[in-house]
C-alpha cells in the first residue's frame, strides 16, 4: 500500500554521514535518521531518487533543492532528507560532490526499508539499478504527518517533485 496524504510517515531507520563543516574529508561514522523519532514535532521535506550520480538526479532533482534551500528553511522546514535505494557512503560521497554541505542529510536506503514501507517503488532491474529502488517523490512530513506528496508519472523526469513545487505546497 501507498502511502498517502493524511497518512503517518512509516518509521524507519535510514543511516547517513554527517557532513563536517571542519574538514569536509574527514570519513565519520553513519548516524541514524529515525523518522518518527527525528521528524517528531519538525517540518520535513524528504526527497526520493532512484539513484545516486544518476544523470536525472544529479542534474535536474538534487541540485535545485542546494539552491533553494534558504527558501525552505525560510518557509519554516527544519530539515531536508534526501534517501536513495544507495547504500550511506554513496550518499555521502554525492553529497560532497554536490556541495550539499550540512544542509540536507544525504540518507541512505539500500536494504529498501524505505521503499516497502512507503510503497513508493520502483523495479529498475532492467537498467541494472536493481529491482527496488524508490521512485522519484517529494513529501512534506509536518510533526510525522504526510501534508503533501508528489511522485513522478515518469520517474526520468522532475516535474512535480522539484524544490520550486514543494516551495509552492509549503
Amino acid at each position: 500500500m501507498t502511502i498517502k496524504e493524511g497518512d503517518t510517515f512509516p518509521q524507519v531507520q535510514l543511516k547517513y554521514i554527517p557532513f563536517d563543516t571542519a574538514d569536509p574529508n574527514a570519513c565519520k561514522s553513519p548516524q541514524v535518521l529515525d523518522t518518527k523519532k527525528d521528524f517528531a514535532g519538525k517540518k520535513v521535506v524528504v526527497v526520493g531518487v532512484p539513484g545516486a550520480f544518476s544523470p536525472t538526479c544529479s542534474i535536474q532533482h538534487l541540485p535545485a533543492y542546494v539552491t533553494k534551500i534558504k527558501e525552505l528553511k525560510a518557509k519554516g522546514v527544519d530539515l531536508v532528507v534526501c534517501v536513495s535505494g544507495n547504500d550511506f557512503f554513496v550518499m555521502s560521497a554525492w553529497g560532497k560532490s554536490e556541495n550539499v554541505k550540512d544542509n540536507i542529510i544525504m540518507a541512505g536506503d539500500a536494504n529498501g526499508e524505505l521503499g516497502r514501507a512507503t510503497g513508493l517503488t520502483l523495479d529498475l532491474a532492467k537498467m541494472g539499478m536493481g529491482s527496488v529502488r524508490l521512485t522519484r517523490f517529494a513529501a512534506i512530513v509536518d510533526n510525522g504527518k504526510v501534508t503533501h506528496l508528489a511522485v513522478e508519472p515518469d520517474p526520468t523526469d522532475v516535474t512535480v517533485t522539484g524544490a520550486d513545487n514543494i516551495l509552492s505546497a509549503l
